[in-house]
């Protein structure tokens, strides 16, 4: 086996991370099977409490499938600024071990630990310091798992949970791996392991010791990478800064599944500002701008169109979703909707030519200066007019900083 780099990662990776938080919140729900949505009406669970999985209670689950499982579950609608304000606590934290550390999701992090270890007493040390700390501040539990890159790391932490602490040292690698499933690696979903099952491969080690040119025959370049997975290989840094964005975009869970193009509309403008909004607030223009549509029957499908220069205008990115919208033929109601601005350049901040594109420009900055001052869309389009709000799911891509980081209320 090749050997494994010698840095030492730590992943902090938070238990059940949402309906923890709901349930320290609330007193009442400590110790009862609770579920995580993302409204009142419909959705399906985000996060389920320990309670609720020893009754078979899953991510993703529909809401009556998941009562048929557990009748006594109580549903809590998620606080997406919750759960943010914690995760930006937290990395008040765990800066206190190491300048360079990654918030990969608002449940979980990556702390590279090589050069600071031995100033605390070493990975477990920090671990365990960790642990006690994110209890005694927010009376909520993590696992940390430890290893010597990113992807060992974050299998210590599945290993681990819940409420552990495990450390896969370089030496350890090849006897941790030599039976353990493909898909318990971190980046290796169901169909993945599906596939490299057909080829008799099951297990990370059968991975490993695949030829690398039969793997890359089978799965093209990845196929080197999924090798390198199987022999617990992996050379991907810490990502201390946002990255550079390849697109800017914006989804939501609709309170209930409609129809009729009077009540697309407004969701379509008001997904268009958020989008619209972040790109100026981050100095982004894009030409590319999609449509993502998913029905009732989870069947989701993007369509794409380019605008005829680089924009971070809400009604320009708006009026493209429309005509995209006008291209396709609804076969169903709409669950999800979404828009995204992608082919990003930097705004190069040419002051426009065209009065009427001058006033459009003010007036997107003075909304902008209000709603970031006093808060999301308190200042908004007067065709955005809706009865109804949505909780919405929390993105698995926000950052609490850069390009995703995205407003919660």
């Amino acid at each position: 086996m090749a050997a494994v780099a010698s840095r030492i990662i730590l992943c902090v990776d938070m238990d059940a991370f949402f309906a923890s938080v709901e349930q320290k919140t609330n007193p009442q729900l400590k110790g009862k099977p609770i579920g995580v949505i993302g409204s009142a009406k419909r959705t399906v669970i985000t996060t389920a409490s320990y309670e609720a999985r020893k009754y078979g209670v899953k991510t993703g689950m529909n809401i009556w499938e998941a009562k048929k499982v557990c009748p006594q579950l109580i549903l809590v609608i998620g606080n997406n600024e919750k759960y943010t304000h914690t995760c930006r606590e937290l990395s008040e934290i765990y800066s206190q071990f190491t300048p360079d550390f990654e918030i990969y999701s608002v449940d979980e992090a990556f702390l590279d630990l090589t050069t600071t270890h031995h100033l605390f007493g070493g990975p477990e040390s920090i671990g365990k310091s960790i642990k006690q700390t994110i209890q005694n501040i927010f009376g909520i539990n993590c696992t940390v798992g430890i290893g010597p890159n990113i992807l060992l790391a974050k299998l210590a932490s599945d290993l681990g949970k819940p409420d552990g602490l495990q450390w896969i040292k370089p030496e350890d690698v090849e006897s941790t791996l030599k039976d353990l499933p493909v898909n318990e690696l971190w980046g290796i979903g169901s169909k993945i392991a599906e596939k490299l099952a057909l080829l008799g491969i099951r297990t990370c080690g059968e991975l490993g010791r695949a030829p690398s040119g039969f793997l890359r025959n089978k799965f093209g370049i990845y196929g080197e990478a999924l090798k390198a997975m199987g022999m617990g290989i992996c050379n991907r840094p810490i990502q201390t800064e946002p990255e550079d964005a390849k697109s800017i975009g914006h989804s939501m869970t609709l309170p209930k599944d409609i129809w009729e193009r009077k009540e697309i509309e407004p969701y379509l403008l008001m997904l268009s500002e958020k989008v619209g909004r972040r790109a100026r607030r981050h100095g982004y223009m894009g030409r590319t701008v999609a449509l993502v549509i998913r029905y009732t029957d989870f069947e989701t499908f993007s369509k794409q169109g380019m605008v005829l220069d680089f924009t971070d205008d809400t009604h320009v990115i708006y009026e493209k979703v429309l005509k995209i919208l006008d291209g396709i033929k609804l076969k169903d109601k709409i669950r999800l909707l979404g828009v995204s601005l992608s082919t990003l350049i930097c705004d190069p901040n040419q002051i426009p030519l065209i009065e009427e594109e001058r006033k459009r420009n003010s007036l997107l900055q003075a909304m902008d200066y209000v709603n970031d001052k006093y808060g999301e869309f308190k200042l908004t389009w007067g065709s955005y007019i809706m009865q109804e709000k949505d909780a919405g799911v929390i993105s698995p891509s926000w950052k609490p900083s850069g390009v995703k980081s995205v407003q919660v209320k």
